[in-house]
């Protein structure tokens, strides 16, 4: 009987191979061991910008789907699927977005976001099933560290067969997942500090990515205007100052003003920016920001031409 040859580290996904620079990390001081993780969460800063292109184009392709209607889906396990709830929970406070409109699909369902959930990412049909009312307007974002997480594969399978656009965000070059992916976004961050810990740098270089991405994606589809964030939702107290200040901040109006302006317009901070802007009433503003699909931009716009 013949012993298997060893692995060769380099078959091994980046994230699976050892850093040389943490190869005595259980002699460290304390200062010594955050100081490289930190020095490493630099190479994930780094790697999201190279990546930059390939985001850019995946925001653009989102964009045009979610104009027609379409949806966006996050499909990951562990971590990666973590952070993709995450991500998509944050945006209806912020952007006001509509239930169902970015969805994260966790492998393991909800029990996987605060437990493990064993076994749950090989399954490449439960990752088929949570993509199986996908379209051709929809896009299906795979996010596997490694590139080759089964649940992952089966959800872009399913999602391409039904004609949705699918991506891939990975930090592994040769991921196996690739060709199911219209657009790879190689975030390369190499070898963990703590050997395949990809909840470290690849993590966090998900993380910026899916900030930027949703962030971006909102943006191009009029849920900002200018660099205040006029759709977002006033659930308290707190956020219903900050809804004062951005109206402040988007006419030019004293406190009192803006208060009662809000008043008038029960509450609605596009519909108080633009009626003020485009001196208008509530009515003609509201109407104009319907016809814009809520872009107060576009809103602004259709008023200044009486379209």
């Amino acid at each position: 009987m013949t012993t298997p040859a060893a692995t060769p580290a380099t078959a091994l996904p980046p994230t699976e191979q050892r850093l040389a620079d943490s190869l005595d990390l259980d002699l460290l001081p304390s200062l010594d061991v955050l100081t490289l993780l930190n020095d490493q969460d630099r190479v994930a800063v780094d790697a999201t910008r190279a990546a930059l292109p390939q985001l850019a184009a995946l925001v653009d392709e989102a964009a045009a789907r979610f104009r027609r209607g379409g949806t966006v889906h996050y499909f990951g396990a562990g971590t990666s699927g973590r952070l993709g709830v995450l991500d998509a929970a944050e945006l209806l406070p912020t952007f006001n977005l509509e239930p169902g409109r970015v969805t994260a699909h966790i492998a393991g369902g909800d029990a996987a976001i605060v437990h493990a959930v064993e076994n749950a990412e090989d399954s490449a049909e439960e990752g088929a099933a949570a993509a199986v009312s996908l379209g051709p307007d929809d896009v299906a974002i795979g996010l596997a560290a490694s590139g080759n997480t089964p649940y992952v594969g089966g959800a872009l399978t399913a999602a391409r067969a039904q004609g949705a656009f699918t991506a891939l965000i990975s930090s592994n070059p040769r991921a196996r997942l690739i060709p199911l992916a219209d657009i790879h976004v190689l975030l390369d961050t190499g070898a963990e500090v703590l050997t395949g810990s990809t909840r470290l740098k690849a993590a966090t270089a998900e993380k910026l990515v899916l900030n930027g991405f949703s962030t971006a994606l909102m943006v191009a589809v009029g849920r900002t205007w200018s660099n205040l964030m006029v759709s977002m939702v006033a659930t308290n107290e707190k956020l219903r100052e900050r809804t004062v200040r951005i109206l402040r901040e988007a006419t030019g109006l004293d406190d009192e003003e803006a208060r009662a302006l809000l008043t008038l317009t029960d509450g609605d901070l596009k519909t108080a920016i633009v009626s003020n802007l485009a001196t208008a009433d509530a009515t003609a503003s509201r109407a104009a920001l319907t016809s814009a699909d809520g872009s107060v931009r576009g809103a602004l716009t259709l008023l200044a031409t009486g379209a």
